[in-house]
């Protein structure tokens, strides 16, 4: 957990992932550093959660039901240039030089370990 002058502040995070298992252990691995994870399943939903609620971090796939994760990132640093973008993906590992250009902060390729996963998440944060 981070504090901030003594109190407790929780770091949301925003998953976008439609494998049930991956969302599970994502939400797993944050959970336990003491951050609140939302998760959505589609691009739609994604959007649709911004309107109400901006999260410091979003965990982005990029194979989803209704679009690629790299085609979304121009549109979250266009409306919401604060959060911070981890890129992951199991298919398409030349995503990576993609995302990275288009404008997420960092990539991790499945499947990750925990540790690469902590670490990628602590630096963007800090």
């Amino acid at each position: 957990m981070f504090r901030t002058n003594g109190k407790k502040s929780t770091t949301k995070v925003l998953v976008v992932e439609d494998e049930g298992d991956m969302c599970l252990l994502l939400e797993l691995l944050l959970d336990t550093e003491g951050m609140e994870v939302d998760h959505v399943r589609s691009l739609s939903d994604a959007r649709e959660f911004l309107e109400k609620e901006q999260p410091s971090l979003i965990v982005l796939d990029n194979r989803l039901p209704d679009g690629l994760g790299i085609d979304f990132i121009a549109y979250l640093k266009a409306q919401y240039p604060a959060i911070k973008i981890l890129m992951i993906s199991g298919v398409d590992i030349a995503a990576k030089d993609a995302a990275l250009e288009t404008g997420a902060d960092t990539f991790l390729s499945k499947p990750f370990t925990q540790l690469q996963l902590k670490t990628s998440v602590s630096s963007l944060l800090n």
